[in-house]
């Protein structure tokens, strides 16, 4: 994955628009248009190989539309070109997440120390609770 080619994809190619938005503005909320939406292929992206274009569809199916389309809305702020600089920087933020492989877990197993620290403070529990019993 190539971070300056992703950027620079995600810029030139997704497409926005504006419509109001409710919340904070006041009586401009109802005359500005600061709700954006963005909308990206998939195809589109820049700077990733195929595998990661099938890794981001799996990964980040809740936000694809069926004509393999990324879509995202942001109405956070009471201007439009801040929700626009937030609707990028979230869609390359998600991209790049979507894009990490988890480690893979190595299990183990508790040390023998471990194990008598365990059985020490259960001892110790079980003289607690054997204290408060009545005594015949």
């Amino acid at each position: 994955m190539n971070k300056i080619e992703l950027h620079e994809s995600i810029l030139n190619n997704s497409q926005m628009t504006f419509a109001r938005s409710g919340g904070n503005g006041g009586q401009n909320v109802n005359k500005v248009n600061t709700k954006v939406h963005l909308v990206l292929a998939v195809s589109n992206i820049g700077g990733i190989s195929e595998e990661e274009r099938d890794r981001i569809r799996i990964k980040l199916s809740s936000i694809l539309n069926k004509e393999d389309c990324l879509f995202l809305d942001v109405d956070d702020e009471r201007y439009q070109e801040r929700n626009r600089e937030i609707a990028l920087a979230r869609l390359e933020n998600r991209i790049v997440q979507a894009l990490v492989i988890p480690k893979k877990r190595k299990p183990t197993k508790p040390t023998k120390a471990s194990k008598e620290r365990k059985l020490k403070l259960k001892k110790i529990r079980s003289e607690v609770k054997k204290n408060r019993q009545k005594v015949w």
